[in-house]
């Protein structure tokens, strides 16, 4: 077993003003692997920017902007989240919640992302078949 020590004394990370953490489950669990890129973009920040309840309140332009993503973007990886049950969301509020139980690894069937895969494909076999 790998022995654990601090490599850098003068840099340990100290709790200053705001505070935000990803439960270790996150990540052994499989919450992450649950997660397309765009999801675990939005969801970091959401824990970056909420306080010690998971409360945050940036407006989606805002978001997009910092994140660098597009509305739609934007739209189906908080629906996502959403139906994974890792966030809410009131229309102005975000709260992360504690995470369930375990992930959702299937596609929640809020995002169009995937449909759209399918009727780009569907749409290139019929051009292919003129």
């Amino acid at each position: 077993m790998i022995q654990k020590k601090v490599l850098r004394p003068d840099r340990v990370r100290k709790i200053k003003g705001g505070f935000s953490f990803f439960p270790h489950r996150f990540l052994t669990d499989g919450f992450l692997a649950s997660l397309d890129q765009t999801e675990i973009l939005l969801y970091l920040f959401l824990v970056l920017a909420s306080d010690r309840n998971g409360i945050s309140f940036y407006s989606y332009d805002a978001i997009c902007t910092l994140l660098q993503i597009t509305a739609d973007d934007y739209v189906q990886a908080r629906d996502e989240l959403i139906g994974k049950d890792l966030i809410a969301f009131d229309g102005t509020l975000f709260q992360v919640l504690d995470l369930p139980d375990k992930p959702i690894l299937e596609n929640t069937g809020n995002s169009t992302r995937h449909g759209r895969s399918k009727i780009r494909d569907l749409a290139e076999q019929s051009i292919g078949r003129i």
